[in-house]
């Protein structure tokens, strides 16, 4: 009878200690992330005073600062200009070879709010549109690429240079066939058997960091989720990770800042060992200084490109606790009011010559915008591009929705703000009474020719927009904007080809459809129009993104 008690009375130590191993011990509070960060920003400003175009002491600094929220336009402009001055001095050539100098630079130009189209009059995009020199370094080409254009949300740019012109899907494509057996990445594992590939945490997380925005994607998903696996096996016992054979601080920030961009909480139970998270092990590289350690093993000092990734990484920690924007989800960044001068503006935003005069782009009110549902979402660029320049909100409790349908009210109101229309009913429906919340804005719509009624007295306020409707209302606003909308019927036909199901959309939606493709308003790399299924919200702010970038109302 003792030994049958002394055996329950073991197990049940042994499960309470067993318990007590996988609860996190959540020594990363709120204000535990934002001292680390006011102490690592300190160490920073004092560190590099003056960034210049650079891996250390330039780009990875100035990013860090700028998404932790430190005011300092004069820093932030100093270092505009001394891009400006360097992109001049090489006449818009930043490598001959490594296309990371472009894609490291648009990132910090993207945190600051400035425009990388236009640096001294250089596109510093356009390299990028050139593939086959993109990936030339290995597998960091594609993936900073990726990150430096999703950053902002910027189009892909066309390169009439290249022997191959690069998409998105073609970068995204090229990282997945780089992933080896065990589910990692390593840097040059493009080259090498596919049985020889020997996977690493900091290249790993830097994939799925590119990988972020296409979870859509059946095979994107599923490379992800074998790529966290394999990070979780090679988690040590103390929350960290090795690279090259050695524990060292900026492995474990790459994979912080990769949970950070697919939504996946810190504490999540397949990143906690001993009941220490990857934040805690970050945290133990610290110094009192503010900087970090490269290795715990080392002189003792704060080593600069440790101390540049730990800040981004603790700032990444920072944003995912306050529920903000991630990282590189910079679209309405945060320091552009501050920024932009009368002597730094740029001509951008104008809109067309031809548009209506009532026409007017949005400015951006509210930078920080940012919703908990979107992590994970390939439009969250665009989501909160529109949502910090106040023309389309969230859904209630921080959340974005962006799977659910659009009504044709919800459409009416969100694309007479991104055209800056007055709204203003007209009483042209009667089931659109005055006073109701949508009232004015459907009557800005109809009024300009947007939206037509479902009959010449019925608007359905409530109906549910499907795909082909929404195409023509963008197409009607875009017509407003001094866009060229008229096609034949031959360009027509030659456009909705390549879509299996063109032919069950209604003849009168097809010239909208087939404008919204040719203009890139709709993503020409979907394999069917889907036109009768409703479009969702995250849909929307793609479109209406697309629409406004054409029109050049960003």
């Amino acid at each position: 009878m003792k030994r049958i008690k002394f055996k329950i009375m073991a197990l049940a130590a042994a499960f309470i200690l067993t318990l007590a191993m996988s609860v996190p011990s959540l020594a990363f509070s709120g204000e535990t992330i934002k001292t680390a960060v006011n102490k690592a920003t300190e160490y920073m400003i004092s560190a590099v005073k003056a960034p210049q175009v650079g891996s250390v002491g330039g780009e990875w600094a100035v990013i860090g600062l700028a998404r932790g929220g430190y005011k300092a336009p004069e820093y932030y402009r100093n270092y505009y200009a001394s891009v400006e001055k360097y992109v001049k001095t090489r006449e818009g050539v930043l490598h001959e070879r490594k296309y990371t100098e472009y894609s490291r630079v648009i990132i910090a130009l993207t945190a600051i709010g400035k425009d990388p189209a236009d640096v001294a009059g250089y596109n510093l995009l356009t390299p990028l549109g050139d593939y086959d020199k993109t990936i030339w370094q290995g597998l960091n080409g594609p993936i900073w690429a990726l990150i430096a254009l999703d950053a902002g949300g910027w189009p892909m740019p066309e390169n009439p240079d290249a022997k191959t012109q690069a998409t998105r899907d073609m970068y995204v494509d090229r990282i997945l066939e780089c992933q080896s057996p065990d589910g990692g990445f390593s840097l040059f594992n493009d080259s090498a058997a596919v049985s020889e590939r020997t996977s690493d945490p900091d290249i790993t997380g830097m994939a799925l960091q590119a990988l972020a925005k296409y979870q859509n994607r059946s095979d994107v998903k599923k490379s992800a989720d074998n790529a966290l696996a394999y990070l979780s096996n090679k988690q040590d016992e103390n929350g960290g990770f090795s690279s090259w054979r050695a524990t060292n601080s900026e492995s474990v920030v790459q994979v912080i800042v990769a949970l950070c961009e697919l939504g996946v909480p810190l504490d999540d139970a397949r990143f906690v060992k001993n009941g220490k998270t990857t934040l805690d092990n970050l945290l133990t590289y610290q110094t009192a200084s503010g900087g970090f350690l490269h290795a715990s093993d080392g002189d003792g000092k704060s080593n600069q490109m440790a101390s540049e990734q730990g800040l981004y990484g603790l700032v990444a920690a920072l944003r995912a606790s306050e529920k903000q924007s991630a990282l590189y989800h910079m679209s309405g960044s945060a320091n552009l009011a501050e920024i932009e001068s009368a002597s730094y503006k740029q001509a951008k935003g104008a809109g067309l010559k031809g548009k209506n005069a009532n026409i007017k782009s949005a400015s951006i009110t509210d930078p920080e915008a940012a919703f908990s549902d979107i992590a994970s979402c390939s439009e969250a660029s665009a989501i909160e591009a529109l949502a910090s320049r106040g023309i389309i909100a969230g859904m209630g409790d921080g959340a974005f929705l962006p799977d659910a349908a659009m009504t044709r009210a919800q459409f009416a109101v969100i694309i007479v703000n991104a055209l800056g229309l007055a709204p203003k009913a007209n009483n042209a429906f009667s089931d659109v009474s005055p006073g109701q919340w949508h009232a004015a804005y459907i009557g800005a719509a109809n009024a300009y020719g947007i939206a037509r009624g479902k009959t010449t007295t019925l608007f359905d306020p409530d109906g549910i927009v499907t795909r082909q409707e929404a195409a023509v209302m963008t197409a009607n606003a875009a017509r407003l904007c001094g866009m060229d909308v008229v096609m034949d019927a031959g360009a027509v036909r030659d456009a909705l080809a390549p879509f299996s199901d063109y032919t069950t959309s209604s003849n009168w939606a097809r010239t909208a459809l087939a404008f919204c493709y040719s203009a890139d308003i709709l993503s020409q790399r979907e394999l069917s129009i889907r036109p009768q299924d409703p479009i969702k919200r995250a849909e929307t702010a793609r479109m209406l993104f697309n629409l406004l970038d054409k029109a050049n109302l960003l």
